[in-house]
């Protein structure tokens, strides 16, 4: 009976493995951030970003999604609509890697099994972790570097757009506003307790930060039993 049992998980584990479709690729496109130093416009991309993307889709209206983007993260007060920024004339870049996790919600059903065009809205949302290099302002606004790391928490609100444009190709145009837990990322508020005397800005709103771009993927994997033909 246990060696029965055995089988049974075994082969269930295989069917769950193998009657899923997945899919991999790469994002590409640009990045702006939205703090207390530089523009406060969400989407107005300064800088290139680039990663990698991973979905396992669980039916035709929902998946679970990793990804991985670098960029560096900027913002120069010269182009901010705010006067008093622009006289203070702040700017700063720090190198930032993100990683993500969630899951993905189809407006429509998207099934790439029935051999028509498959398009539809979706939405992404879960947790990110983007790790960073920590800096301040000194007393001449110089942007100094602490020589160390640290990581930002947060929230990913992904809207996008998708549609399969060759067979086992997926297209996909996106944005992505990243709400964090963190003020320290445009260096408002250093992280060593002993520079605490150049922190500045509104320290009651947590920095955010955007990703616009494209993304491309690869499915492949079997026809899961959702598909109906």
């Amino acid at each position: 009976m246990r060696q029965l049992t055995l089988l049974l998980i075994s082969m269930l584990s295989l069917q769950l493995m193998f009657s899923q479709i997945h899919e991999v690729g790469i994002f590409a496109g640009g990045s702006n951030f939205v703090g207390d130093v530089g523009s406060t416009t969400y989407i107005a991309p300064n800088q290139f970003a680039v990663g990698g993307i991973y979905k396992w889709n669980r039916s035709s209206r929902h998946s679970y999604r990793l990804s991985a983007i670098f960029t560096e993260l900027e913002g120069n007060d010269s182009d901010a609509d705010d006067l008093r920024r622009q006289q203070r004339d702040f700017s700063f870049n720090t190198r930032t890697f993100e990683v993500s996790a969630g899951m993905e919600f189809t407006f429509l059903d998207f099934n790439l099994h029935k051999g028509r065009p498959a398009a539809t809205p979706y939405l992404y949302t879960g947790i990110s972790a983007a790790n960073f290099d920590n800096y301040f302002f000194d007393a001449n606004g110089t942007f100094t570097s602490e020589r160390t790391k640290s990581w930002a928490f947060g929230i990913p609100i992904v809207l996008g757009f998708k549609f399969r444009f060759i067979e086992n190709f997926i297209l996909g145009f996106e944005v992505g506003a990243r709400y964090t837990f963190s003020d320290s990322i445009d260096g408002s508020v250093p992280k060593n307790d002993a520079l605490q005397e150049f922190r500045f800005g509104n320290v009651n709103n947590n920095d955010w930060y955007v990703f616009s771009g494209l993304t491309l993927t690869y499915t492949f994997g079997k026809n899961p039993c959702y598909c109906v033909n």
